[in-house]
């Protein structure tokens, strides 16, 4: 099914360099963005190698929060379908994935739930094929995953290094009924957590979009 050079690729060790971070509460997670998933089924299967279909995408809740923001949940079930050489195999893999939307308006939280939910079911399906894609991430040791191409041995060793907790985040809790977090990082204030779809109430609190670090931030004017 696979060529041996595909079969070295899969075996290989996760590059620490592609695994991206957020702070969850007290806990750390490691993961791969969705962009990065498919950009390495591409090089990996090829661009006529690979598809997904969407199976279901349906509505799951409904509600309007404390805050009076309305937060709509989506469940995605998709197949990856992956192909052999001359496509006259292929392997399937199946599995479902969640979203949330919180915003100011109904629209808004259909559309970011969907595709988080789409997204979310794409990244559980294709960590199937192993560590590049994603599932040396649920050891957690992360004995798979080879991070010494980067400035820290672990995930914990650069958390310590440049992200603490943010001691003054009651000033922000709004963004806890919206799964958000706060920590400080490098003399700036950094919002943590799927921000998607809750751009405006995050901008309300004086929040910037860094297009190139992919991060909302202000400066920390608690730092002396």
């Amino acid at each position: 099914m696979f060529s041996e050079e595909q079969l070295k690729i899969l075996e290989a060790p996760l590059d620490g360099k592609r695994v991206k971070k957020r702070e969850q509460g007290n806990i750390t997670l490691s993961y791969l963005e969705g962009y990065d998933i498919i950009d390495h089924a591409n090089k990996l299967f090829g661009f006529d190698g690979w598809s997904y279909s969407i199976n279901k995408l349906e509505q799951v809740s409904e509600e309007i929060n404390k805050k009076n923001h309305k937060v709509v949940a989506y469940r995605a079930l998709i197949t990856v379908t992956v192909y052999g050489r001359e496509h006259q195999l292929f392997i399937q893999r199946s599995d479902v994935g969640y979203g949330i939307g919180i915003t100011d308006t109904y629209a808004m939280a259909h559309e970011s739930a969907g595709k988080e939910a789409v997204t979310d079911a794409l990244k559980r399906t294709m960590r199937s094929f192993g560590s590049q894609f994603g599932n040396a991430l649920y050891d957690k040791t992360q004995k798979n995953v080879d991070y010494s191409n980067n400035n820290h041995s672990s995930p914990q060793s650069q958390q310590s290094q440049n992200v603490q907790p943010q001691t003054h985040s009651s000033s922000y809790g709004e963004f806890q009924s919206l799964g958000l977090g706060i920590a400080e990082q490098n003399g700036e204030i950094i919002v943590t957590g799927q921000t998607y779809g809750k751009q405006q109430i995050i901008k309300k609190y004086g929040f910037r979009w860094d297009s190139s670090r992919k991060v909302w931030f202000k400066a920390n004017l608690q730092v002396a």
